[in-house]
């Protein structure tokens, strides 16, 4: 939540900043005017997961997992975007995002670790309404949510840890247009958090039965994603 306090206030200073400066040459003065236009982003990702123990000790064993550092991954996609009035707009960004999560259990009496990676490639398809500020000369700040479905098209069986292939959740985030000669530039960050528990609980595929108990180590798994792209528009 405290973070969520400074990039607003970040915002807020933006916004600010930018109603100090004194008019200028504008570039692409109809840009924002277009009733739908297309662009794409590049950028760079991490995944993460909320983790629920579940306390379930299996041969007389007790783990403990947790997702300890973060692994930038890469992501890319294309804008759609429709105008709705001069400060609202409709966007769908259809993404995929490629990247992983590293997963490390200890088992609660001996110390005893186990590592395991879980490779991800996020197909997203995510519904935002985006909120701009006022544009002043080439600078103008936004706001945007929505809610985004996605599908792991990268999903591997046969893993300690297995996730469900289809998630579905919520997102904000904030960014700026920068209005260059010929294109608009908008670096945007983003989070996401997922509603759905993402941990198959089922694994007739697992070839060693044993590991199981890192499965029954954990109750619920649910996705969270920060994405930082750069919009060409």
């Amino acid at each position: 939540m405290r973070r969520l306090f400074i990039i607003l206030g970040l915002f807020g200073m933006i916004a600010m900043g930018a109603s100090a400066q004194k008019e200028r040459v504008k570039n692409q003065p109809y840009a924002d005017l277009k009733w739908f236009h297309l662009g794409f982003h590049v950028g760079i990702h991490t995944q993460d997961l909320l983790l629920t123990h579940s306390g379930v000790t299996t041969d007389g064993e007790t783990w403990f997992a947790e997702i300890p550092s973060y692994s930038p991954g890469f992501s890319v996609g294309v804008i759609g975007d429709m105008y709705l009035n001069p400060y609202f707009n409709l966007r769908l960004t259809p993404s995929i995002h490629f990247g992983d999560k590293k997963f490390t259990f200890r088992e609660q009496e001996t110390g005893e670790e186990f590592t395991t990676n879980v490779r991800s490639s996020y197909l997203n398809f995510p519904l935002d309404i985006k909120y701009s500020a006022l544009r002043l000369n080439n600078y103008r700040p936004y706001l945007i949510a929505g809610v985004y479905g996605s599908i792991d098209i990268g999903r591997k069986k046969g893993n300690p840890i297995l996730l469900k292939s289809k998630d579905f959740g919520l997102e904000f985030g904030l960014g700026c247009d920068i209005y260059l000669p010929y294109f608009k530039l908008c670096p945007e960050l983003k989070f996401c958090f997922g509603l759905v528990d993402l941990l198959e609980k089922d694994r007739p595929d697992l070839v060693d039965q044993a590991t199981i108990k890192y499965t029954n180590a954990l109750s619920k798994a649910t996705s969270r994603m920060i994405i930082l792209t750069f919009n060409f528009e």
